[in-house]
């Protein structure tokens, strides 16, 4: 155990992470202050932006297993979490469709033999289902007659970014937090404070301290589209430019794909927007007349191995980073465990969710000549 019972806990940067284990800090009867260096709104975090697909199979395309586990164990916490909020934030679990043109069917294959692979390596994933041209269209009518093969992932989900992180801040503010906006600050201001706790959730803010990590930047677009009617997130494969279409609340659908390895804030590109709206547009002719409501990037906290990872830097600190581009997807799984180490010094769910935990490594007794 790293925390004190009713021990003060100091936590920087106010993004999801932040938010998530403040609350769980402050139900835990921890006295919680928090510190990020933007406002209120989580203008500076990654998780403002996201799509907030939670998509543990169609995800492990591109990552590891155990990031998978954590999705299959976020999946079934996110009712229970959201559940203890004041306000309700939207959330689905009507699963995931894989749609593709004919000229693309063999990055197609490639793409279900992948899921596939996932599925023999990680027990417990609902099977995928193969779909024909009748099947895409009961799944989804709006897209009858315009593919003729697609894949629906059961079970696979999506919640409102932005709703949630202000339901967390009502919630925090409502608990006591002392919240501390405008504030950038290091774990080393608090050094001296023996009575508190620190728990580093600043993602790209905590670069300084954390050598490896980099920005792996993203550009996504918000739509209103009332021509539009999609009832779960839809992925369009492409072998250049597969995209997600996350359709939310008031038929306005995020729109989003881009990985780029770049710590480049800077607005959307051209070709990026022109890529990802017309691929949009192949999907649902509709979006032809769907207003912009915003161009966004993000540069997504990543470490080397794209894997997330918890490290206790200090006797009164730790550092949480490495999200990726799953921060919705995983962080029930990361603030658990983090709750479970921290609090109690189990590390029992870590190890079969395969989250890395580093503890630092142990200092040497200096070298003596013998006599």
């Amino acid at each position: 155990m790293l925390i004190r019972r009713h021990q003060k806990v100091v936590i920087l940067g106010a993004g999801l992470m932040g938010r998530m284990l403040g609350l769980q800090m402050l139900r835990a009867g921890h006295p919680v202050s928090l510190h990020d260096a933007a406002g209120p709104d989580a203008d500076g975090a990654a998780a403002r932006v996201a799509a907030a697909m939670l998509a543990p199979l169609a995800e492990s395309a591109i990552t590891e297993p155990c990031v998978v586990r954590m999705g299959q164990y976020a999946l079934e916490r996110w009712p229970v979490l959201l559940g203890q909020l004041r306000h309700p934030v939207f959330f689905q679990r009507a699963g995931t469709l894989i749609v593709w043109h004919r000229q693309d069917r063999a990055e197609a294959a490639r793409f279900e033999g992948l899921l596939r692979s996932t599925q023999d390596r990680v027990p417990g994933l609902p099977p995928l289902q193969t779909l024909d041209a009748l099947g895409v269209a009961q799944q989804e009518p709006a897209l009858a007659q315009r593919f003729h093969q697609g894949l629906l992932l059961p079970g696979e989900g999506q919640l409102d970014n932005r709703g949630l992180l202000q339901a967390l801040l009502i919630e925090l503010q409502a608990e006591g937090a002392r919240m501390h906006w405008n504030s950038p600050q290091t774990p080393a201001t608090f050094e001296r404070d023996e009575d508190s706790f620190v728990i580093d959730c600043r993602g790209m803010g905590a670069r300084p301290q954390w050598p490896g990590l980099r920005a792996v930047r993203g550009e996504v677009i918000r739509l209103h589209a009332p021509e539009v009617s999609l009832a779960r997130p839809t992925r369009l494969i492409h072998p250049r430019y597969p995209i997600y279409i996350a359709p939310k609340p008031d038929h306005v659908f995020v729109v989003g794909a881009t990985e780029i390895e770049s710590d480049d804030n800077s607005p959307a590109s051209v070709r990026s927007t022109l890529e990802l709206l017309s691929a949009a547009y192949t999907v649902h002719p509709g979006f032809a007349e769907a207003r912009i409501l915003e161009l966004n990037t993000q540069c997504r906290p990543t470490l080397p191995d794209n894997l997330p990872r918890m490290r206790r830097c200090g006797p009164r600190s730790v550092q949480i980073n490495g999200l990726y581009r799953h921060g919705f997807m995983i962080s029930p799984a990361m603030a658990d465990v983090a709750m479970a180490w921290l609090t109690q010094g189990d590390s029992t769910l870590a190890e079969r969710l395969g989250v890395t935990l580093e503890e630092p490594a142990p200092s040497q007794p200096p070298l003596t000549e013998a006599i």
